[in-house]
């Protein structure tokens, strides 16, 4: 299995946030909403009326597996697109909770697609920023995809993540597509320095 370097990682979240600001001005006129952490910003199965840009907080993409596990599709930060796929779709395909306190723009779907047209720079910014996120999507697949949790954790943390605390594990493990308990398993053979099983 190969993994996208790290550095190659970091340059292209370094190129996102400069794309970002450029989306911005985009968002000028749109109107803000906050939301607390915990609310939701849309369901699964709503009508994508709005294109939404996070201006301050986080927001994460989830949706639930037939197995009751809750997988972490995005995690939008500020200054980034929540649900970029929503702009050619006519319905949500997931759900959009608010990590952390939060303030959207929403920005109505049918002008965002209309600026993109009349902007071939600015159609230009969001291909890459779509082509971004398809690699940030590939590089989750690839890490959910390994078949040892173990093998999960070491990959997602040699991306440059770190282990949050201990309230906010069930995150990482949704993020990783597995069981908090399988986490909560791996953490406690890490800290008795048993190995991997």
């Amino acid at each position: 299995m190969v993994f996208f370097p790290l550095s190659h990682l970091a340059a292209a979240m370094h190129m996102i946030g400069i794309m970002s600001d450029l989306f911005e001005p985009l968002f000028a006129d749109a109107a803000a909403r906050d939301f607390a952490a915990g609310d939701l910003l849309f369901r699964a199965g709503d009508p994508v009326v709005s294109m939404i840009l996070l201006r301050a907080g986080g927001a994460d993409l989830v949706r639930h597996t037939g197995h009751g596990l809750k997988m972490i599709l995005q995690r939008a930060g500020s200054g980034q697109i929540l649900a970029e796929a929503s702009v050619w779709s006519e319905v949500y395909h997931c759900d959009a909770v608010a990590a952390v306190p939060c303030v959207a723009a929403l920005l109505p779907r049918q002008t965002f697609r209309s600026r993109l047209r009349s902007d071939p720079d600015l159609a230009e910014i969001w291909t890459r920023t779509l082509a971004h996120a398809v690699q940030r999507a590939r590089l989750r697949a690839e890490i959910r995809s390994l078949p040892r949790v173990a093998d999960r954790l070491d990959a997602w943390l040699a991306e440059g993540h770190n282990l949050p605390e201990k309230g906010r594990w069930q995150e990482v493990a949704a993020e990783l597509g597995i069981t908090r308990e399988a986490l909560y398993r791996e953490l406690a053979q890490r800290r008795a320095g048993k190995p991997n099983a």
